[in-house]
């Protein structure tokens, strides 16, 4: 069966030479059927010809689909004339068969890709994974705890809500970016993993203010009224527990403190990327002692349409405290899990220090 796994890889190539390939295949199974329709009709009816309709708009772009629908039409059209059944009912099919056509080719000029269907949405499907497998935070030394959920809006598997993380190669010095995208679920998605791919290849490479200054100048590039995105940025040393935290336009982020067994708010503030030049950035700073932890989350967690910033915020502290207090594993989920379905993205991370 190799040369159907072949055929198979050749086909998710999604190259001219593959799609002539499949599209070629798919005439000979046409001309087939329209052999057993001419021999015994019963066989192989009009009906059938839905079938090689349905396979062509799975595993064709538009054009070569174009020529498809041609030979169908054709053969389920000559199969039917040539049987001497009632007048209404050989209309009737031909009426269905062209209304099909029709609208296998409008679905098909609709793809804004070019791909056929299945290998559009293993394209998405592979962004999306690679968005979340680069959002993950490394394995870090004993002793240090990472916790993360995320939820996209309305359910969907797409975001404007993402994070990228790098471990320096002596294991000692973390930094993460978590980011909020303007806009909601898939309607955000796009601008999300561009500006993912930009922030992937800069953080480590690039710190603190450097890395914001560099992410805004690429919004900024962008020349679109609505490309702007707010984010927080942790420069984290893994021996010592210094931390140095960077908002622009992020929700403040919290603070656990061990001996006062309370998330308190941390006073890093800033604009949003994608505004303006330059934006003004208030960085904070802090060392964790053990039992310390922070927490960043984004806007769709604290936010809705009867809550303000502070009543959000003082919600999220009251049932971070009860959540972080059942142990750092899961606590995250935790609290995500306690967010009222909305329309908005929503995320937690939690860095502790056992």
């Amino acid at each position: 069966m190799s040369w159907l796994a072949e055929l198979s890889t050749s086909w998710r190539s999604g190259t001219q030479r593959s799609q002539l390939v499949a599209a070629g295949g798919l005439a000979v199974g046409v001309a087939a059927s329209f052999a057993v329709s001419l021999g015994r009709y019963e066989l192989f009816p009009l009906a059938g010809y839905f079938l090689w309709l349905l396979l062509g708009m799975l595993l064709l772009r538009f054009w070569p689909l174009v020529g498809l629908t041609g030979v169908i039409s054709a053969a389920g059209v000559a199969a039917c004339l040539s049987q001497e059944t009632a007048t209404d009912r050989k209309v009737a099919g031909l009426v269905i068969l062209a209304l099909a056509v029709a609208l296998v080719l409008y679905v098909a000029s609709r793809q804004r890709s070019g791909l056929p269907t299945p290998l559009s949405e293993a394209l998405l499907s592979d962004l999306r994974d690679r968005l979340a497998a680069q959002g993950r935070v490394p394995d870090l030394p004993d002793g240090w705890h990472a916790q993360s959920a995320m939820v996209a809006a309305y359910g969907v598997g797409y975001a404007g809500d993402f994070m990228v993380a790098d471990l320096d190669e002596d294991g000692q010095h973390l930094e993460l970016v978590l980011v909020d995208v303007v806009g909601k679920g898939v309607t955000a998605a796009p601008s999300a993993l561009l500006l993912a791919g930009a922030l992937g290849g800069l953080v480590g490479a690039m710190h603190d203010r450097d890395l914001f200054d560099a992410a805004n100048d690429f919004l900024l590039r962008q020349h679109a009224d609505e490309t702007f995105a707010t984010a927080v940025h942790l420069s984290l040393d893994l021996g010592t527990g210094g931390y140095t935290i960077l908002s622009a336009g992020h929700p403040p982020a919290l603070r656990w403190s061990a001996a006062d067994r309370a998330w308190a708010v941390d006073n890093s503030r800033g604009l949003a990327l994608g505004i303006m030049p330059e934006p003004e950035l208030h960085a904070s700073s802090g060392i964790l002692a053990p039992g310390d932890a922070l927490m960043f989350y984004t806007d769709g967690v604290i936010e809705t349409p009867t809550n303000d910033l502070d009543s959000g915020i003082a919600w999220l502290q009251e049932v971070g405290r009860g959540a972080f207090l059942r142990g750092v594993d899961g606590a995250a989920a935790r609290i995500v899990g306690r967010v009222a379905r909305g329309d908005d993205d929503r995320a937690v991370l939690i860095i502790a220090r056992s």
